[in-house]
């Protein structure tokens, strides 16, 4: 079976042509990016280029990643906020219309979930629960072995989920899942705890003096704590608290069989983790707790390619 999967980001996009097997696993035979364009524009570059690929290969489902909000039942793309002028595109529409071949859309969270459930570490298992800690924090739900978006597509937006009532800004929203498990809000946790050392005197080996301030990100702090710098540590144990907060809820709510957690917690779980399993331990619901694994992702860097054809499999399979 051979796939198209077309992932469209605020500043690129990637078309991948992926061959599935029988026993779930899928090569990627082909990959082509390029710079996102208007709307449509970018819409007939996927076209001319899948054109080509048609020549060599039986394309037998598509499937398009991109950041939501959007109308998956529809397939319509509504005014993602990284990708102004967006407004309702009717994206599903152009590939069937101009191939025949059956299309599928879905915001990128559940579509990395759907990848993970299909290809990587949420093999085997029918309740899964995959969360990005990248840029943000998205989320997607696999419930009975079936991706799960809701009744308008929102389901899963766990980074909106208030853990504080106060603390760095995600979702717009102070205090939130987002704000302390994400690059962004990692970054803000840093900042301000750095500025309240410096404010007492006291030093920061990353930042000599507020005009610095701009200057930490996640990354830093990350290599810092790596290298052993015990403030460094202190920002992301705290960043894995709060983590440990927001995945007892999930696990007292969705009774999940694993949580798969990618970028960031992948690259840094050992930074992360102590704390977070702490809190589990101490607010899960035992029973719920004991049965789920919180797993690293499996398809790593390339997880954008993969959720794409994972979603035109789905696609060849309806």
């Amino acid at each position: 079976m051979h796939l198209c999967g077309i992932d469209i980001g605020g500043t690129k996009c990637a078309l991948s042509i992926g061959k599935a097997d029988e026993k779930g696993n899928i090569d990627i035979l082909y990959k082509e990016k390029f710079v996102t364009l208007p709307p449509y524009e970018t819409l007939s570059k996927f076209g001319d280029i899948l054109e080509k690929q048609i020549k060599t290969y039986k394309i037998d489902g598509i499937g398009i990643s991109c950041g939501g909000p959007l109308d998956s039942k529809r397939g319509v793309i509504l005014s993602p906020p990284n990708l102004p002028g967006w407004d309702n595109i009717e994206a599903v529409r152009y590939f069937e219309e101009r191939f025949s071949i059956p299309t599928v859309i879905q915001n990128d969270a559940n579509a990395c979930a759907y990848a993970e459930f299909k290809f990587g570490a949420g093999r085997g298992y029918k309740n899964v629960v995959f969360l990005t800690f990248g840029t943000g924090l998205g989320a997607g739900l696999i419930l009975d072995g079936k991706l799960y978006s809701g009744t308008n597509d929102n389901a899963g937006e766990c980074g909106h989920i208030r853990l504080s009532d106060d603390g760095p800004v995600g979702f717009g929203k102070a205090g939130s899942f987002e704000g302390f498990c994400s690059g962004g809000g990692i970054a803000q946790l840093g900042k301000a705890m750095t500025k309240a050392k410096l404010d007492k005197g006291e030093k920061v080996a990353f930042c000599k003096d507020e005009t610095e301030l701009d200057y930490i990100n996640a990354k830093l702090i990350g290599d810092y704590a790596e290298n052993g710098d015990e403030f460094a540590k202190s920002v992301y144990a705290k960043s894995g608290r709060r983590l440990g907060q927001g995945l007892s809820i999930l696990i007292d709510i969705l009774n999940p069989e694993a949580i798969i957690i990618g970028s960031i917690f992948t690259r840094s779980k050992e930074l992360l983790w102590d704390e977070c399993k702490k809190v589990i331990n101490k607010e899960a619901l035992p029973m719920a707790a004991e049965v789920c694994k919180v797993l690293t992702s499996a398809l790593g860097e390339n997880i954008g390619d993969y959720a794409a054809l994972s979603l035109a499999l789905m696609a060849a399979e309806q």
